[in-house]
């Protein structure tokens, strides 16, 4: 059995919350216990590393609304965020031997999986169900290979980040999605009235049950044994360099420039 470090966060700012996960990210060492985070979002926009969001997002309307936004260090395209439960998974970069990206996303996202089959609903990769894979600059309009689709509507979203020594992902899982109030926000298709929730499809289950059954289908399908904890000082302290110099920053959030890129 493996042990992973568990780091449950509660609801944080997006700013915040990305902060936090550099944090784990830059401090983790070969030989670390792998590490599994979860957490929710006050209600927030998040864009790809690489995106423009001036082009996809009203951003001035947004703020007026005031929904944070925030740029986070993977790619892919824009999130909404408050309705969501989120995770973060670090381990070593070679974990599952010299795989690819994809494969490595059909791995991590096997508990996904099971969570979805344990809540009663039919879950699939969206190469596996057939779908042709179609980018888009709002995450939920776009389809990759290795999405999760639930009744041919996508569900959530995740992401990787690669360092010399660390595999990173992250990514949500809809409880709901606020449609009525996101919407309006995106300058082309937004895919949010198509895409799927645990609401839209039935599921009642509050946060709590949601999260105590995505730590229980983790640790079916890694086998792990979780050892819950919290950020430790040096940690904390990195998240607050990140907050003040990076993610709390017009530079970065709007331009994708941070002295600490």
């Amino acid at each position: 059995m493996q042990q992973w470090r568990l780091i449950e966060s509660g609801i944080g700012s997006a700013e915040r919350n990305m902060a936090i996960d550099e944090a784990l990210l830059r401090g983790f060492r070969e030989g670390d216990l792998p590490i599994l985070r979860l957490y929710r979002w006050e209600t927030a926009l998040s864009f790809g590393r690489f995106q423009d969001p001036e082009t996809g997002i009203d951003l001035e309307r947004s703020r007026k609304l005031g929904f944070s936004c925030v740029r986070r260090m993977t790619g892919g395209g824009t999130l909404v965020h408050g309705g969501d439960l989120s995770y973060t998974l670090i381990l070593p970069r070679y974990a599952f031997g010299r795989k690819g990206v994809r494969e490595n996303y059909r791995r991590l996202c096997a508990f996904l999986i099971r969570l979805y089959e344990t809540l009663g609903l039919e879950a699939r990769f969206a190469r596996e169900a057939g779908f042709a894979e179609s980018p888009s600059p709002s995450c939920m309009a776009g389809r990759e290979a290795y999405d999760i689709v639930i009744g041919g509507a996508k569900m959530g979203g995740n992401a990787q980040r690669y360092t010399q020594g660390a595999l990173f992902q992250h990514g949500s899982i809809p409880l709901q999605i606020d449609t009525e109030r996101f919407a309006p926000l995106f300058r082309g298709a937004s895919g949010l009235s198509e895409a799927a929730s645990l609401r839209k499809l039935g599921v009642t289950a509050d946060y709590n049950t949601v999260a105590a059954m995505a730590l229980e289908a983790f640790r079916e399908r890694f086998d792990a044994g979780l050892l819950p904890g919290s950020l430790n000082s040096g940690e904390e302290e990195c998240m607050k360099v990140l907050l003040k110099r990076k993610y709390g920053t017009k530079e970065w959030n709007c331009e994708g420039r941070s002295e600490m890129a």
